[in-house]
C-alpha cells in the first residue's frame, strides 16, 4: 500500500475533481467512506438535476482556515492518495474507512479522540484507492505539524499491510530514486522518448560521477555528453560551489526555458556534498611522497597488473600535460587526479626539477614498496624536458586526448576489473553475517562499475542491470558508508573501464559479466539477510539482466544459479572459513575453479635517475 502526499491552495477545486468523471472517465461512484464526521452527514446533497451541491462541504472545510487568517500555510490543502497493491484483495468501504482513520491518527493530523483536530474526509471512487483531503488548520486556532509527514504515512501503510495481510512494501528508507511524475511520463510519451527525462539525467549523472576523479572532471564529463549544467555558488563565498542542476537539451517548459533537476531531485545520494564523498576519503596510513592534501582521492593501484597501471598512468599523465602550461600546473593536475609523484631534482641546483616518476596509491611490488614509472617509461613524449618544450611552443591547452590503449592493455583492464569484482564479492561474504555495515561501501561502489561498464560497452542488458541495481546500492536513510579498500577498488575499476569506451570484445565482456553476476547475487543475499526486501529485489532483477547479457555456461558453480535462492546468515558466515575469499560452493567444485586469477607479481622499479 502506497501513500502519496500533495499540497494545494483551494479545496473547492479538489473536491469537484474527486467527484467528477476524472481525466479518463476512471472515477466511478464517488462517495465518502470516512471523515471528521459520519460519512452520511458529509456526503454532498444531490440536486434535482442529478448534480452535487458542494456548498455545505466547502464551508465546513474552509471554516478552520478562517481562524488562522494570515497564519495559514502557503498551501493549506493536504491531499493524500492511498493505493493498494494490484495483488491485494478488494477492500470494503468500512475497511477503507478504518484505514483512513488509522492514517490520520498516525500522522497526528486527526488523532483518535481529538475534537479540535483538522477537518478531513476520505473519498473513494475506485476499488483500489482512496483520496484523503484535509485543511491544515485545527479548530483550536493552531496549525498542525506536517513536517516529515511522508515518513509517518509510510509507517502507517506498513502497519496496515501487516494488519490486513496485504502485500508488503518497502519502508521509507530513502534508498529509492525520485520517480518521474505523471506529467513527465506523459510528456515523454508525447515526444516519443523511451523514458522520462528525469530517468535519463539520473543515469547520465551516475555514470559521470563513477567515471570522474574529482568535481571538475564530473562537470566536464556531463558537458561532454551534451548535458546542460547549472552550478549554484555560495552567497558568502562566490567561488564556493554549493550545488548543481542539470537539464536535457530540448526539454523545455512552456516559456521555452530548460527544465532543471537538482542532484537531490534525481536521487538521495546525488547532491553535490554526497558526490564529493565519492571522490575524497581520509588519507591512507602509508607514507606519502610529494605534497599531499588532507583528502585522498580513492584511486588505488591495489590488485592492478603492471600493464593496467602503466596504461592508467600514461593516460592520466597525458591528460594532465595537455591541461597544464607549466611544470607546477602539471604536478598539480596529477595530484588532483590521485597520482603520487616523485620529483627528481638537479644535483647541481637542488631547486631545479629535472624529471619525475609517478605511481598509483597501493600499487606495490612483492616487497610492498611502490612501483614507480618515469615519464620516459610511459611514452617518449612524456619526459619532463619534452613536455616543457611543448608548453613553451604553445600557449593554449591542447584538446582532450582520447585514451591510446593497446589491445593487450584493454585485456588487462578487463581482467583486473573482473578480479576487483571477485575481491569485492569475497569482502561482502566475509562481513555479511558479522558486520554488514563494513560491506555497505562495496555494495554502493558496485553501482559505479555497472553504470560505467554499460556506457563503455553499449550493452543494453548491462544498462538495464545498472538501472535495476540502483536502489540495492544505496544505504538506508542516505547515510553514506565509510570508504573501504574493497569499495575504493571498485571505484578505481569504474574509472578504468571508462578508458575503454567503445570496446566490443565479447570474450572480455563475458569475463567481466561473470564476476559482476557473482557480485550482484552476493549483494542480493546480503540484502535478504538484512530483511531489506526492496533492495534484495532490485539486486535480483539486476542479476537477471546480467544473466541475459552473459548466460551462465554449463558447468559454472551453482552459486551463480537462480536469483531467488537465498542463504541463511550461518551459510554466509561459513564463507569465512577456511578460505575467506572462496564463494559458497559444494565440495564437488575444485578449489582451482574457485580461486581468483593470480596477480602478476612484477618487479619493483625505483624512480628513474
Amino acid at each position: 500500500m502506497i501513500g502519496k502526499v500533495l499540497r494545494g491552495h483551494r479545496v473547492q477545486g479538489l473536491i469537484r475533481y474527486l467527484y467528477g468523471p476524472g481525466r479518463f472517465n476512471e472515477h466511478r461512484d464517488p462517495h465518502i467512506v470516512a471523515g471528521f464526521d459520519v460519512p452520511a452527514a458529509l456526503e454532498p446533497a444531490l440536486r434535482p438535476d442529478g448534480s452535487r451541491d458542494f456548498r455545505r462541504l466547502d464551508a465546513l472545510l474552509q471554516q478552520p482556515l478562517a481562524l488562522l487568517a494570515d497564519h495559514n500555510y502557503a498551501r493549506p490543502v493536504w491531499h493524500l492518495s492511498v493505493r493498494a497493491h494490484p495483488d491485494d484483495p478488494v477492500l470494503s468501504d468500512q475497511q477503507w474507512g478504518d484505514i483512513a482513520r488509522q492514517i490520520m491518527d498516525r500522522t497526528g493530523l486527526a488523532p483518535d479522540g481529538d475534537t479540535d483536530a483538522v477537518r478531513w474526509l476520505a473519498v473513494r471512487h475506485a476499488d483500489d484507492h482512496i483520496h484523503i483531503v484535509a485543511t491544515l488548520a485545527r479548530l483550536d486556532g493552531t496549525r498542525p505539524d506536517v513536517w516529515n509527514d511522508g515518513y509517518r504515512i509510510r509507517a502507517a501503510c506498513r502497519e496496515i499491510e501487516e494488519a490486513y495481510g496485504l502485500v508488503r512494501t518497502a519502508p521509507a528508507d530513502r534508498t529509492a530514486a525520485r520517480r518521474p511524475k505523471r506529467g513527465e511520463t506523459e510528456k515523454a510519451r508525447r515526444q516519443h522518448r523511451s523514458e522520462p527525462v528525469r530517468t535519463t539525467l539520473r543515469r547520465q549523472v551516475l555514470t559521470a560521477t563513477a567515471a570522474a576523479h574529482d568535481e571538475q572532471d564530473f562537470f566536464d564529463r556531463l558537458a561532454a555528453e551534451g548535458i546542460l549544467v547549472r552550478i549554484r555558488f555560495s552567497r558568502q563565498d562566490p567561488d564556493q560551489r554549493t550545488g548543481y542542476a542539470v537539464a536535457l537539451p530540448g526539454d523545455t517548459n512552456r516559456s521555452g526555458r530548460p527544465i532543471w533537476y537538482s542532484g537531490g531531485k534525481l536521487a538521495p545520494d546525488l547532491t553535490l556534498p554526497k558526490l564529493r564523498h565519492r571522490w575524497t576519503t581520509h588519507p591512507s596510513a602509508g607514507p606519502a611522497t610529494g605534497p599531499q592534501s588532507a583528502d585522498y582521492h580513492p584511486v588505488t593501484g591495489r590488485h592492478l597488473s603492471r600493464r593496467t597501471a602503466r596504461a592508467v598512468l600514461r593516460t592520466t599523465v597525458r591528460q594532465a600535460a595537455d591541461r597544464a602550461r607549466t611544470t607546477e600546473q602539471f604536478f598539480d593536475h596529477l595530484h588532483k587526479a590521485g597520482i603520487l609523484v616523485h620529483r627528481r631534482h638537479s644535483t647541481i641546483d637542488p631547486a631545479q626539477i629535472t624529471g619525475y616518476a609517478v605511481t598509483l596509491p597501493d600499487h606495490t611490488g612483492p616487497d610492498r614498496r611502490p612501483l614507480w614509472y618515469s615519464g620516459g617509461q610511459l611514452a617518449d613524449d612524456l619526459t619532463l624536458p619534452a613536455l616543457q618544450r611543448r608548453w613553451a611552443a604553445s600557449s593554449s591547452p591542447a584538446a582532450e586526448p582520447q585514451p591510446d590503449l593497446t589491445a593487450e592493455e584493454r585485456h588487462a583492464i578487463y581482467q583486473d576489473a573482473a578480479r576487483a569484482a571477485a575481491h569485492a564479492t569475497a569482502h561482502i561474504r566475509r562481513y555479511a553475517a558479522t558486520n554488514p555495515y563494513a560491506a555497505a561501501d562495496a555494495c554502493w561502489a558496485a553501482s559505479d562499475v555497472l553504470h560505467v561498464a554499460a556506457q563503455a560497452t553499449g550493452n543494453p542488458h548491462l544498462r538495464k542491470a545498472a538501472d535495476a541495481y540502483d536502489r540495492a546500492a544505496r544505504p538506508p536513510y542516505a547515510r553514506l558508508p565509510r570508504p573501504t579498500p574493497a569499495g575504493n577498488t571498485l571505484r578505481t575499476t569504474a574509472r578504468l573501464l571508462a578508458l575503454t569506451t567503445g570496446d566490443r570484445n565479447t570474450r572480455l565482456l563475458m569475463t567481466l559479466l561473470t564476476s559482476l553476476a557473482a557480485l550482484i547475487e552476493t549483494v542480493a543475499q546480503l540484502r535478504h539477510a538484512q530483511q531489506q526486501t526492496a533492495q534484495a529485489t532490485a539486486a535480483r532483477t539486476a542479476y537477471q539482466h546480467l544473466h541475459r547479457a552473459a548466460p551462465v555456461p554449463a558447468g559454472m558453480p551453482p552459486w551463480l544459479g537462480p536469483a531467488d535462492r537465498t542463504l541463511s546468515p550461518f551459510q554466509l558466515a561459513a564463507a569465512d572459513h577456511p578460505l575467506p575469499w572462496s564463494p559458497l560452493v559444494p565440495e564437488s567444485v575444485t578449489p582451482a575453479s574457485r580461486a581468483a586469477p593470480p596477480m602478476s607479481p612484477g618487479r619493483r622499479r625505483s624512480p628513474t635517475r
